[in-house]
């Protein structure tokens, strides 16, 4: 099994082929590919190679799925005996990206994915069926 540690966002990830991560907002739009350039490790089944701190010319490619919004985190302040309070949420950005091609510093292609389609709902369908009968 090939893998690669890439940076982004200030945090490591350890990433494969077709592997789904929620990683730090990318500005970005949904359905276009990124190219990570900063790997840090690549392994393949034969042989595993490790940066200093970064290996020049590898890149990992992954497509944007979709920007999403974390679960709401409260943040509370209250101050004893002077009946002062204060209530904010807050809810963090995240891009949830999906792996599709691990490249090696010579352009080799290590791991490459098959890209998963999102399947249509039964909602979905229903508004196509009538769009379609009222034409």
């Amino acid at each position: 099994m090939s893998f690669a540690i890439i940076e982004t966002g200030g945090k490591q990830y350890k990433v494969s082929a077709s592997k789904i991560l929620e990683i730090e907002k990318l500005n970005a739009k949904v359905g276009e590919t990124i190219k990570f350039k900063n790997v840090l490790l690549l392994n393949d089944s034969k042989n595993t190679e490790i940066g200093n701190p970064s290996i020049d010319g590898a890149t990992v490619e992954a497509k944007l799925l979709d920007n999403v919004k974390d679960r709401t985190v409260l943040v509370f302040h209250k101050r004893r005996r002077k009946h002062s309070r204060k209530k904010n949420g807050h809810r963090q950005r995240h891009s949830k990206i999906q792996i599709t091609k691990i490249l090696a510093k010579n352009g080799k292609v290590i791991d490459e994915a098959k890209i998963v389609k999102k399947k249509k709902t039964v909602k979905e369908e229903k508004k196509v069926i009538k769009k379609e009968a009222k034409k």
